[in-house]
């Protein structure tokens, strides 16, 4: 269906900020982990788990929700998970202890996750598939407002209204989207009775999913990188804050800076792909990834580079990222339609299941190596890994096709 430019727009901006729910639950609430931890008579590493926690129900939960998108429509899973979300949130505003943060935190989270897998499926049916990876780009410049501006908003919240009014913001934020996608979002996929919740064939689905080489292929190097990505989150505050010294407020900016890479390779992206395709692009930014990833890993652990080369090795690193993660997203859920809630929601818990065990790595290792290492070694060896597996599920790929060639 034909659509306005006006129509075009807040279309992209419902999806966006569907998207950019979970970032924003997560960047928000970091700074107040100190009053959080005061208020509530425990320890920051305590009001850490409750980030863990948020973690483990967004990787789970979308793996809920991908059935559920295939069996009863888009719209109807994601309206009762951003309800989720609202009631949690305000859970959250009067918890008491921890142990209920922690608990409220993953039941948010397998709310917020609804937003996630519906966004995702809702491009792939929404819009061709050749402008799929533009979408997803567009999506980026959305997404990337939670990393600069998020953190900074929840520092003044907490410095001057205390730390439960976060998730006040939360809630007031989920409630926005909630009624911009009930009477902004069409339904784009009608519910098929005929799609079985039942455990033998929702199984069946995600194999069926992961059979297709297309969507092993870029799904898991996609996610891999994003591993990469969430190994810098988990690193950077003891690099920048403790090795290299800088204050809050110049972490705060190095934060956005480098974050402003990943967003402004996404908007390059869209220019990009009016040229080249998206395996092209996604091919030669691993590659370029991969090299920057070994030289600041060696730069870093030898003491050749200081803060500024650090910085700077970082930024091209997240800039890749940024061209990897559209066109990732567009081409492993290109093959489907009717699975797509299924691969959407498969992609989406690599991602954060990936996410976790590289952020989990950073931390056990820094516990016996305080260097920088434990990122940028995390970093490099993701980008690495997602380079290899793009390079061995291309061939497969091409040799599935009938091409008769296997060579890179």
């Amino acid at each position: 269906m034909a659509r306005t430019k006006r129509q075009h727009f807040f279309l992209i901006l419902i999806l966006g900020a569907l998207t950019a729910l979970a970032p924003f639950s997560i960047d928000m609430y970091l700074p107040g982990f100190p009053a959080i931890a005061k208020d509530l008579h425990t320890s920051i590493a305590e009001v850490s788990l409750s980030l863990s926690s948020f973690f483990i129900g967004v990787s789970a939960g979308q793996l809920l929700y991908g059935p559920l998108l295939d069996r009863f429509g888009r719209k109807r899973p994601l309206h009762i998970g951003l309800v989720v979300y609202l009631l949690t949130s305000l859970g959250c505003v009067v918890a008491t202890s921890v142990e209920a943060l922690i608990v409220l935190r993953f039941l948010q989270a397998l709310g917020c996750c609804a937003c996630t897998v519906a966004a995702t499926a809702m491009v792939r049916d929404l819009f061709p598939v050749e402008d799929n990876a533009r979408v997803f780009s567009m999506l980026l410049l959305v997404v990337g407002v939670s990393p600069m501006l998020a953190p900074a908003v929840g520092g003044y919240v907490t410095e001057f209204l205390g730390w439960h009014y976060i998730f006040i913001i939360l809630t007031v934020l989920a409630a926005v989207i909630l009624a911009g996608s009930y009477w902004g979002l069409p339904e784009s996929y009608q519910p098929d009775p005929s799609y079985s919740l039942l455990p033998a064939p929702i199984v069946r689905s995600f194999l069926f999913v992961v059979q297709e080489w297309r969507f092993t292929t870029y799904a898991f190097a996609g996610a891999i990188v994003f591993a990469g990505l969430l190994a810098y989150v988990a690193g950077s505050p003891y690099v920048f804050l403790e090795i290299f010294k800088v204050s809050g407020t110049q972490y705060s900016l190095i934060f956005a800076l480098l974050a402003a890479g990943l967003i402004g390779a996404g908007q390059v992206n869209s220019l990009l792909l009016r040229k080249y395709k998206s395996e092209q692009i996604i091919r030669a930014a691993l590659i370029f990834q991969a090299i920057t990833g070994i030289i600041l890993v060696t730069g870093t652990s030898n003491g050749w580079v200081g803060l500024a080369g650090t910085l700077g090795l970082i930024f091209v690193f997240l800039s890749c990222a940024g061209f990897i993660f559209p066109n990732a997203s567009a081409l492993s859920m290109a093959p489907f339609s009717k699975h797509a809630g299924s691969a959407s929601a498969l992609m989406g818990a690599l991602q954060m299941g990936l996410g976790a065990l590289a952020s989990v790595a950073v931390s056990l290792l820094s516990k016996s190596d305080h260097s920088t290492f434990p990122m940028t070694g995390v970093m490099a060896a993701c980008s690495l890994l997602a380079l290899g597996i793009l390079f061995t599920g291309s061939r497969v790929i091409r040799y599935r096709a009938g091409s008769g060639k296997v060579s890179l």
